[in-house]
């Protein structure tokens, strides 16, 4: 785990930045497409979700969810990255809802610093966003 300063300008530039935002998110994409077929299926998607245990903890605890809650809720998100309806989640319709949940990150935190502890993932896009504000710092 790491330690990172990071505010809603920090997170906007990264996305702003088409070659380092793309970059992150096609490896993200890649990394979740494990049948290599170039589209990741409803249970590709539902796997990355499930793994990183947004829905089921509430401050680290667990909390009961009904499997048939957490379909529909697996459903509803699925159906938002495949934008045009076709079963698959292309990588374009990926980097669009990606970047629509970064900038509201970016929104949510606002224009203050706050420092924020993140796991050590190599497909972490917020760990990518603040090692890109540092090395543009560094370099100044």
């Amino acid at each position: 785990m790491g330690v990172v300063v990071i505010d809603g300008t920090t997170v906007r530039d990264f996305v702003n930045d088409d070659a380092h935002f793309n970059k992150s998110v096609d490896e993200q994409f890649t990394a979740l497409d494990t049948n290599n077929d170039g589209v990741l299926s409803r249970s590709e998607l539902r796997t990355a979700f499930e793994s990183m245990r947004l829905i089921e903890t509430h401050f680290g605890i667990d909390v009961a969810t009904s499997p048939e809650e957490l379909k529909k809720l697996y459903d509803s998100i699925f159906e938002r990255f495949d934008g045009d309806g076709s079963g698959d989640v292309d990588k374009n319709e990926f980097r669009s809802e990606m970047k629509k949940i970064m900038l509201a990150i970016a929104d949510g935190l606002g224009s203050f610093p706050i420092q924020m502890v993140l796991e050590d993932d190599d497909n972490s896009l917020l760990q990518k966003a603040a090692d890109l504000e540092a090395s543009k710092t560094a370099t100044a």
